[in-house]
């Protein structure tokens, strides 16, 4: 543990004012990830149908970020996870049908990933790889950071879970990727299997998560047809040659189909 989060990029929780509410948040936890935390168990036991509302971009998170191709492939994996997730439990519909639930995510703010740096970690990586039984670090400069904030209402607006959330990179987890969204797209991943297990189990989850996944979420993720049509809305995930490309240091540009334009708060 002392070992992630000493080569980890720091990166602080951050409101941007999108929440129906921030009254009902839990104090900050976490040590890797940091997340404030609300959910009402028993109005999410009466859910069925969910729907996602595309990620946006705060203007200072967008302004970070200058390509809009760059913040769409963030914000579409973070919705893609999300949807696949989600269809362990409930139905998922397109963003345009009713729904019980609605849920909604803003990237609050982002580091973007030093790119040489990125790039120097790759030779470093691979090179070692060929001499030494096991891999060595990536090296903690240059890392990348993603903070989002989410909700999820019901049909009349009331807010059934929010979570405000924030991670850096750190040398050991997370492959160099040599694009300035090379650390937030996995980021963006990591946010989606955190909130998506609140939203499932209808409460603040303890520990890790070592429970296998569902054969749809790993048939989507080896780039099949998702569970729910509405899921399709994101494209299909990049699957092995997408894992197989992340660990020689190629950006997730060349793997990912190319997303849908995305709005800026």
């Amino acid at each position: 543990m002392a070992m992630v989060i000493s080569g980890c990029t720091s990166v602080p929780i951050k409101e941007t004012g999108t929440l129906t509410s921030y009254s009902n948040l839990g104090p900050p936890k976490g040590t890797i990830a940091k997340k404030r935390l609300y959910v009402d168990g028993q109005q999410l036991a009466r859910v069925k149908t969910v729907r996602i509302v595309p990620t946006t971009f705060s203007f200072g998170a967008a302004v970070r970020i200058k390509s809009e191709t760059d913040r769409a492939l963030v914000s579409n994996a973070l919705d893609r996870a999300l949807c696949v997730s989600l269809s362990d439990k409930y139905q998922m519909v397109s963003a345009g049908e009713p729904a019980d639930l609605t849920v909604r995510s803003v990237v609050a703010d982002i580091v973007p990933t030093n790119k040489a740096m990125a790039g120097a970690a790759t030779v470093v990586s691979v090179g070692t790889g060929f001499i030494l039984p096991v891999s060595v670090p990536r090296l903690p400069f240059g890392l990348g950071g993603l903070a989002v904030e989410a909700e999820a209402v019901d049909s009349n607006g009331i807010q059934s879970a929010a979570m405000l959330w924030a991670r850096g990179a750190n040398s050991i987890q997370d492959n160099p990727r040599v694009s300035e969204v090379g650390d937030a797209y996995g980021l963006a991943t990591k946010f989606a299997g955190d909130f998506s297990r609140v939203l499932i189990a209808g409460k603040e989850p303890k520990g890790l998560d070592i429970s296998l996944p569902s054969r749809q979420r790993m048939q989507s993720w080896f780039g099949g047809k998702p569970k729910y049509a509405a899921c399709d809305a994101f494209g299909r995930a990049p699957g092995l040659i997408g894992a197989v490309a992340s660990k020689y240091g190629a950006p997730p540009q060349w793997t990912d189909k190319k997303p849908r334009p995305i709005a800026t708060h």
